[in-house]
């Protein structure tokens, strides 16, 4: 029951920059994995940004250099700061989460509702 509420999309004109936060609730869990992705109108959903719970990261080419994927040690926040946006960036964000439970082999899969990010000429 990891838990993931996004928020901070909007509407914002090409070049502005928004930042996503991702609360995550993921007491009894060890995170494995963290992401953010987005799904455009008529495509399909795609990595945007990762980080490894030790702070590796790793971004799509379309936005790297624009935007910065953090998170803070105790795995429950995760954040996108994404700067000189563009219409392309359109979309619905979604934070995503890999965790197993204390004990547990199995690995599971969060999704927050997602949040919607929207670039104007």
């Amino acid at each position: 029951q990891v838990l993931l509420v996004e928020s901070g999309g909007g509407l914002v004109h090409t070049g502005g920059s928004l930042g996503l936060s991702c609360a995550a609730d993921r007491r009894g869990f060890t995170v494995t994995y963290m992401g953010w992705y987005r799904q455009a109108p008529g495509k399909e959903r795609e990595l945007v940004a990762s980080i490894s719970p030790g702070g590796a990261s790793t971004y799509a080419y379309s936005v790297k250099g624009r935007f910065t994927i953090s998170g803070d040690n105790s795995k429950e926040m995760l954040s996108l700061q994404m700067n000189n946006l563009e219409p392309e960036d359109t979309g619905v964000y979604y934070c995503h989460y890999q965790a197993r439970r204390f004990g547990r082999s199995q690995i599971q899969y969060f999704w927050g509702q997602g949040t919607q990010v929207t670039v104007s000429s």
